[in-house]
């Protein structure tokens, strides 16, 4: 059904097989695109970004993440959050926070 195929890389332009085995596994998780770029490149190119490890704290991105401070909607704290408020959504702090998930 599926046949390695040969693809040139867009950052270093070196040749690389798209192999029958990669094709059927693309196929499976859905994605509609062949790779860009080779294996060597595409490592270097995660590695630059932070991914591959889990890092323990969700978003896999390992960096520090960026934290924005709001007033809780119910109690009225201060209270610091991973998003930056637009003011048209509440925002809660820990503690009114997390009562509110048992709910879901």
């Amino acid at each position: 059904m599926y046949q390695d195929e040969k693809l040139s890389c867009i950052d270093c332009s070196a040749p690389f097989t798209f192999t029958a085995s990669e094709q059927e596994f693309f196929a499976a998780k859905g994605f509609t695109n062949k790779p860009s770029r080779c294996p060597d490149c595409r490592a270097a190119r995660k590695a630059q970004r932070g991914g591959g490890s889990y890092s323990g704290g969700g978003g896999g991105g390992g960096g520090q993440r960026e934290m924005f401070q709001a007033t809780c909607s119910t109690c009225g704290k201060v209270a610091e959050v991973p998003f930056k408020p637009r003011g048209d959504k509440p925002v809660y702090c820990r503690d009114c926070f997390t009562p509110r998930q048992s709910y879901r």
